[in-house]
Parts: structure tokens; C-alpha cells; sequence
């Protein structure tokens, strides 16, 4: 976290600003700023507009400013004119403070309590730069003493407060958002560097707009596995606030078995208009899935493992692996099937590296293979998991064909419970 320099005068906050004179060329007070205005479209960080008065609102333009200080700001000329609300304008206090804004680095939401400000020395004038945003104790202390303490005295105390803030390069305004709220500029490159459990730590603390924000800007990929993370009544209203097309590519880069969870819980019509847009291998693999309870085997497994006929050898099993990259991170095993695709055994994955490769996987298949039933019952599964301490559970049907395998992480998250 960056921290704000304190006791120095090149930084002004906006709890300060707020209140502060604006003095005449000749000398005179004119009044104090109630607001300050950025105009995003002409300058990402300088302050583009000062509003004075309380019930009639005057503004004056930056380059009408001469100087900058604790004791005011100084006007080069008085020719302000009435302020008309413009969409354009962003307004700090109005549009920023107690704003939720995203902490990449702590991987949380937290609240926007004051800004602080870089007074800018530029030819002929001083300039207000936007510096950082702050969402800590000090912050907070600014603004409950606002009014009440001198603003030397308030610097003074301050010091005592470990800072907390949010650099404003790491924030950006979306203009045409008409709840003006602030998002990551780095939400690309950042965002997707987050594990999917922080992402979805992020996603759960915000208000329902601020998720569709902020899954408007996740890749399809990131999003499908920061979704599967959230909790059950959170990634319905996620979906249900994408437009068709956005949660279709999303929910193609779901597990199948995590895909269909998802789309059950949904009304069925859009769960319908989701599948439809779909490509169809995922959209199949999905909907076989539908056709099961979710209270049994068939509704708990996934349909992506490995099978390699039963008469192969460890060479080939090497092969299949490697054609199935983007599952290695979930196999702890391959499967034996035979021409008709039932079931004939299973070899744990790490029994393949002390082998040679022209080793037949019988040999080092378990004697006995443990398997579900498409329609056992949750509960039992469960009870086979916790007797024989499985990482896997083959999943067949009635003719004993390899349907889908239910892995450890499948059981715990039957087992935790939903928030």
C-alpha cells in the first residue's frame, strides 16, 4: 500500500480543501470551495473546477488559479461564472467519499474516507493533481475532525495514524457509469493475477452493481473460476445480471459439473437462453449432467477424466495425458475402460513414473476399482469418500459405462456449508 507524505504542503486532502478560502487578485475573499470537479475527458488526475458558495454555485477553472497553499488558493482573475450540473464533471466529494472501491493488494473492498491531492507547480499557476485515495483509520480520523480542529492541529495528530490508501493510477472513472463508480484501470493484469478464492472474497463483500462491474472487466476464464468460488445465491445473481452471450462464455469455462450446479439454481428460462448460446461440446456435457438430481452421484460428477483402454500400456497413458492438458491440475488418476467403454479398473497417476513405459497399466491398476452408481445417493458417496479416504470416485451407469469421475473437492463442497 502506498502511503501519503504528512506534515509537507505539496499535499492537500480533500477534507481540507473542502471549507478553504478562495481569495481575489486584489486581496479580497470571494468565499470557500464546497466542491472540486475532474473532467476525466480532458485530464485523468488534475482538478479541472472549483465550486464555491452553498445554495448558488460559482466555479472557477483551473487555469483561473494562480496559487495553492494551506492558507487558500489564490485567483490570477474573479471572472467565475454559475455552475450547471454536466454530466462530464466528476465530483469528488459528492461522487467519491464513502465510496467501495477495490483493494487489489489486500484482496478486499474497503471504503473510501478522504483524497489526497498533489499541489502541481506549473508555468504561471499552481495546479491540483489527484494523488491517492484514502481508505484507512487516518482518513477517517480527517473527516470526523473536519470542522472541529484546526487543520494544522488535525496534520499534527494524524502522524500518530499509520496511513492507508489507494494509489489513483491504480483507479479509474467509467464516465458514461451513471452510479459513478470508480474501477481498476489494472483490473486486466492485476485482477487476473489474484486467486480465484481472493477474487471471490472481493466479489462477495460488493454491492450487486459493483459485481457486474467488476466482472465486466475479468477475461472469461478468470470469471468462470472466480464464480465457481462465490457463494450458490451470489453466482445466480451474477448471471442473472449478464447478458446472455457474457454468461455463456463464462459458463463454458466452468467445470462441466460446476457449470451445471450453476445453471440448476437458475430460473429455467435463463438457464435455458445460456444453454443456447453455448458452443456445442461444452453445452452437451453440461446438459447430460442436468438430467441428473444434484442430490446424487450422477449430479455430483464431472465429466472431463482420462480413460485409456484397458490393455495399454504406461506409455500410453503418457500419451492421453498429454492431450488433455488443462485437466492435469484436478487427475489423481486414469481410468481402464474397455471397447464397449465400461469400466475395468483405475491407476493412480502416480504410479505411472515408477514404471516403464512399456509396462500394461493392468499390472498397475487397483485390484479392486470403487465406483458409484449414477444414482446413488449423496449421502452415500460421501460415506465411501470418508471410509477409504478416496481423491476420486469412478461414476457409472447401469451398464457399467464410465460416465464421469467425483473428486475429493466435489465432496467438500457438498459438505461446506453455503454462507
Amino acid at each position: 500500500m502506498a502511503t501519503v507524505p504528512s506534515g509537507v504542503d505539496s499535499i492537500l486532502y480533500l477534507t481540507e480543501l473542502t471549507g478553504m478560502g478562495v481569495i481575489a487578485p486584489n486581496g479580497h475573499r470571494l468565499g470557500r470551495v464546497r466542491e472540486l470537479g475532474l473532467m476525466p475527458s480532458e485530464h485523468p488526475t488534475r482538478v479541472s473546477h472549483f465550486l464555491l458558495g452553498r445554495r448558488t454555485r460559482f466555479m472557477v477553472r483551473h487555469d483561473q488559479v494562480e496559487s495553492i497553499s494551506l492558507a487558500g488558493i489564490r485567483l490570477s482573475d474573479d471572472l467565475f461564472v454559475p455552475y450547471y450540473p454536466d454530466e462530464r464533471l466528476f465530483l469528488l466529494e459528492k461522487d467519491l467519499l464513502d465510496q467501495q472501491i477495490v483493494d487489489v493488494n489486500g484482496c478486499k473492498v474497503v471504503r473510501v474516507n478522504d483524497l489526497a491531492l498533489r499541489i502541481v507547480h506549473a508555468p504561471e499557476r499552481d495546479e491540483l493533481w489527484v494523488h491517492e485515495v484514502g481508505v484507512g483509520l487516518q482518513g477517517a480520523f480527517r473527516r470526523l475532525t473536519e470542522g472541529f480542529l484546526p487543520n494544522k492541529v488535525i496534520r499534527k495528530v494524524q502522524e500518530r495514524i499509520t496511513p492507508n490508501s489507494i494509489p489513483w493510477q491504480y483507479c479509474n472513472i467509467v464516465e458514461p457509469d451513471p452510479q459513478r463508480r470508480l474501477r481498476l484501470r489494472i483490473s486486466h493484469q492485476r485482477l487476473g493475477e489474484l486467486h480465484p478464492a481472493d477474487l471471490a472474497d472481493i466479489v462477495e463483500d460488493l454491492a450487486p452493481a459493483e459485481r457486474e462491474a467488476l466482472f465486466k472487466t475479468l477475461g472469461d476464464e478468470v470469471a468462470a473460476e472466480t464464480l465457481t468460488e462465490v457463494e450458490p445465491k451470489i453466482q445466480v445473481s451474477i448471471l442473472k445480471s449478464l447478458d446472455k452471450e457474457r454468461a455463456a462464455d463464462i459458463v463454458e469455462e466452468m467445470e462441466p459439473d460446476q457449470a451445471a450446479d450453476v445453471l440448476d439454481q437458475l430460473e429455467e428460462e435463463k438457464s435455458r437462453e445460456i444453454l443456447q448460446d453455448m458452443e456445442q461440446v461444452p453445452k452437451a456435457e453440461v446438459e447430460e449432467l442436468l438430467e441428473y438430481r444434484s442430490d446424487t452421484a450422477g449430479g455430483m460428477m464431472n465429466t472431463q477424466y482420462v480413460g485409456v483402454h484397458e490393455n495399454g500400456h504406461v506409455r500410453d497413458a503418457f500419451e492421453a495425458l498429454r492431450g488433455n492438458e488443462d485437466l492435469l491440475k484436478m487427475l489423481t488418476h486414469i481410468f481402464l475402460i474397455d471397447q464397449e467403454q465400461r469400466l475395468t479398473g483405475a491407476v493412480a497417476i502416480s504410479r505411472l513414473f515408477t514404471a516403464s513405459e512399456h509396462t500394461p497399466l493392468r499390472r498397475l491398476a487397483f485390484k479392486e476399482t470403487l465406483h458409484a452408481h449414477v444414482d446413488d445417493d449423496r449421502k452415500e458417496v460421501v460415506a465411501i469418500f470418508d471410509k477409504y479416504n478416496l481423491f476420486a470416485l469412478p461414476v457409472v451407469d447401469e451398464d457399467n459405462e464410465l460416465c464421469g469421475v467425483i473428486t475429493a473437492d466435489d465432496v467438500i463442497s457438498v459438505l461446506t456449508p453455503a454462507g
